[in-house]
């Protein structure tokens, strides 16, 4: 099969724009309680309802209106995920205006030159400090700005001093603005991270939105839902994150906020989300603290059947998905039993007890990473998208899980495969273009955006990912390898942030292992050997013969997943600062050509 389409299940009739899904629910569901905002003081969570909200959009809609904000203008937003940056999106779509989210750990230079090239007039940002970056680049800007507000309270340009300048504004002058965009109209402008180059604007329309908005909600209904609620932790700058927030709006969804990820599972006992949206990681990190606490206790060897147990429960579970016939299993039915009493149901604690369903995006994920948690109860979707598609392009639904692959086309999309394997993508979520005509070229081919990752379909319509075309390898031998499969198993394993594999050029593969530095000091602790975790300056070499060793097992492990021409023969372990920006992109993805570049020297001595 080399393309798949799935037929839209909503219509946008009667939607003229993005802020019609707020004015919708506010009117079905006034007096639902559609956010939880944490009061820094007490620690406690209260409840904002649709009404609330959208007054407090309103009220923020007309104070950018009484700045001299005009239908079309660009507004900048550059703040942690929190429940204002919210009340901020919304509020410049009421205003007529386009907005443009920056990272809040963007530099200095890459905030200037976000803001010179979207034309930002006005900007607010999370703190004063971001509030600061933002006026420094309005000031250099070649646009006619008007200034930056910051989201803390207490400050002459805080967004109450904002709010309050607005108070001459009509309701009736809020309104033609409000209605002044059209469904082709720009909604935002998202600069992509840039893993592999230039970071390109984005423009996406109100029609992106309302079509991925609608359309998601209809789809996955069993998840997202007034019944249920949420916790959003990854970047607001993201459009993923953005979309998810309008989809649970529109249907009801209760959502919270956490601006530092660290501290989600300790919120998760208190807020007890349905559903959370995760990259892999994060789901690797729950599953290697279980095994750390269950080696503590001395049941290492308990634990790796309880994973195994699991494993053949989430893959049995798939089975009966797709209408396998499967027979019965006792002694898989009462190992899972005992297990469950043992660990699942203690790890569904851990999550809050209630989460049904969990969204993985943003890199692969491991299938038996998947299985394991549809084992524990805790079934895992696995979606894929880009900023160019408004994020989901596929994606895996309820009762029809299969891991491995990240679904088929979301309603309202289609996607086809190229001759050389690239994915191609069309339909209601895709853009039209970038927001520099030029970047434009070789993005599209016969109507469909080119993604640059690389993959299949299989016989339902599924979409398996095989990499990223910009990644692929060739050695001295003209073998072309795609190191995507042999990264991610290697990636895996806990103490292994990212896998990189190298061998452009030469004779044969070698890679570069890259060490969560938590996981690493944790390891180094329970193992009594000494590897500094402290932030290196650059990507740094480290040479413990017992942490090579260790690490050895997981090279194997994933050499025997690929074939012999795409095995590694050598590899380096390496410490690197994973909060610089220049290495890893807000979402986490390391930019390889950079990593390269900075361990050029290892690189070289692994060839030697």
């Amino acid at each position: 099969m080399i393309e798949s389409t799935t037929p839209p299940l909503a219509a946008l009739d009667g939607y003229r724009n993005v802020t019609d899904l707020l004015v919708a629910r506010a009117a079905s569901a006034p007096d639902h309680v559609a956010f939880e905002v944490e009061d820094a003081r007490s620690g406690s969570w209260r409840p904002i309802t649709t009404r609330a909200f959208e007054a407090e959009v309103r009220a923020l809609a007309k104070g950018f209106m009484a700045q001299g904000i005009r239908a079309g203008d660009p507004i900048a937003i550059m703040a942690p995920t929190r429940y204002e940056w919210a009340v901020a999106d919304l509020a410049a779509w009421f205003a007529g205006a386009v907005v443009v989210p920056i990272y809040d750990t963007s530099s200095p230079s890459q905030v200037d030159a976000i803001v010179a090239d979207a034309g930002v007039r006005l900007a607010i940002g999370g703190t004063a400090e971001h509030a600061a970056l933002l006026q420094d680049a309005l000031a250099v800007s070649d646009s006619d700005t008007i200034g930056a507000w910051t989201m803390d309270a207490g400050t002459s340009a805080a967004l109450a001093a904002l709010v309050a300048s607005g108070s001459g504004v009509t309701d009736e002058e809020l309104e033609a603005r409000r209605t002044t965009a059209t469904q082709d109209d720009p909604a935002t402008i998202v600069y992509t991270s840039g893993t592999t180059g230039e970071p390109k604007g984005v423009v996406l329309t109100h029609r992106n939105f309302l079509g991925q908005v609608l359309n998601i909600a209809a789809a996955y209904s069993e998840i997202v839902n007034e019944d249920g609620n949420t916790v959003i932790f990854l970047p607001l700058a993201h459009v993923l994150a953005r979309g998810l927030q309008l989809i649970c709006l529109a249907s009801g969804m209760r959502i919270a906020h956490l601006s530092d990820p660290s501290t989600v599972v300790a919120t998760l006992d208190t807020l007890r989300p349905t559903f959370l949206v995760v990259v892999p990681r994060v789901l690797q990190k729950i599953q290697a603290a279980a095994a750390g606490k269950a080696a503590d206790k001395g049941l290492a060897g308990v634990w790796a059947k309880a994973e195994s147990t699991s494993i053949a429960w989430g893959r049995r579970a798939e089975r009966v998905d797709a209408g396998r016939r499967v027979a019965r299993d006792r002694g898989l039915h009462v190992r899972h039993r005992l297990f469950d009493a043992l660990f699942y149901r203690r790890l569904r604690a851990v999550m809050g007890g209630r989460v049904g369903y969990i969204l993985s995006g943003g890199a692969a994920l491991d299938t038996d990473l998947s299985l394991f948690f549809r084992g524990i109860g805790v079934p895992v979707i696995e979606g894929y998208g880009l900023t160019e598609t408004t994020a989901p392009l596929t994606g895996n639904l309820p009762g029809r899980i299969a891991s491995g692959s990240v679904g088929a086309p979301l309603p309202g999309l289609t996607v086809r495969i190229s001759d050389e394997g690239e994915v191609l993508a069309r339909g209601i979520g895709v853009f039209d273009g970038y927001r520099n005509p030029a970047h434009d070229d070789g993005a599209f081919v016969d109507g469909f955006f080119r993604t640059g990752d690389l993959g299949r379909l299989d016989a339902q319509g599924r979409l398996i990912l095989e990499g990223r075309l910009k990644d692929v390898i060739v050695t001295s031998n003209g073998k072309t390898i795609v190191p995507t499969r042999w990264e991610s198993a290697v990636e895996a394993h806990p103490l292994v942030s990212h896998a990189v594999m190298v061998g452009e050029g030469k004779p044969y593969l070698s890679a570069l292992l890259v060490l969560d530095p938590e996981q690493a000091a944790e390891w180094a602790d329970s193992e009594g050997v000494s590897v500094s975790s402290r932030t290196p300056s650059d990507i740094r070499t480290v040479d413990d013969p017992t942490l090579r060793a260790h690490l050895q097992r997981a090279v194997d492990a994933a050499n025997a997943l690929v074939a012999r021409s795409e095995q590694v023969r050598r590899f380096s372990v390496v410490f690197a600062d994973l909060d610089d920006r220049g290495l890893v992109t807000p979402t986490m993805k390391l930019k390889r050509s950079v990593v390269l570049d900075r361990a050029a020297v290892t690189v070289e001595d692994l060839y030697l």
